[in-house]
């Protein structure tokens, strides 16, 4: 079973599908932070061309959460275009509230960060995202929510 989040973007609403059966944890945290709206008005603070938009950091500088750590839940979902994954500190068991979006093949994150949803719609607005670490003017979550 899977369920779908809206992200609005300033540049745009992008929509995910979660793999509640691949990632139900982290699922459940990030479905729990939207709901709270821990993500409004956050940015996206690490852009890199070619990589990934990673976003979810209270302090907008990629060293914030909030405060509940998630063990990992690697599974079978490679890192492709649009795939939906926690970033995490050097320990395995450390994601909690950041995650990224994959712009490309980032297949060498398999099986070392949990994938736990996919764009299915919206993506160009991802892509629209201002790039940097972090960028000089950052993208910015407008909401997330249940679809």
């Amino acid at each position: 079973m899977s369920d779908q989040l809206i992200l609005t973007l300033d540049t745009g609403e992008v929509f995910i599908e979660t793999f509640d059966d691949k990632a139900p944890n982290h699922v459940a945290q990030i479905k729990k932070l939207a709901a709270d709206g821990f993500y409004d008005g956050l940015q996206l603070h690490r852009v890199i061309e070619g990589f990934m938009a990673q976003m979810g950091c209270p302090k907008g500088t990629g060293t914030g959460g909030s405060g509940k750590n998630i063990d990992a839940e690697f599974n079978d979902v490679s890192h492709q275009r649009g795939v939906c994954s926690m970033a995490r500190a050097q320990d395995p068991n450390s994601a909690d509230s950041q995650f990224f979006i994959c712009f490309d093949d980032a297949s060498f994150l398999d099986g070392q960060y949990t994938a736990w949803g996919k764009v299915i719609k919206g993506m160009e607005h991802v892509d629209a995202a201002e790039r940097g670490e972090p960028p000089a003017n950052p993208t910015k979550i407008i909401s997330m929510r249940a679809a």
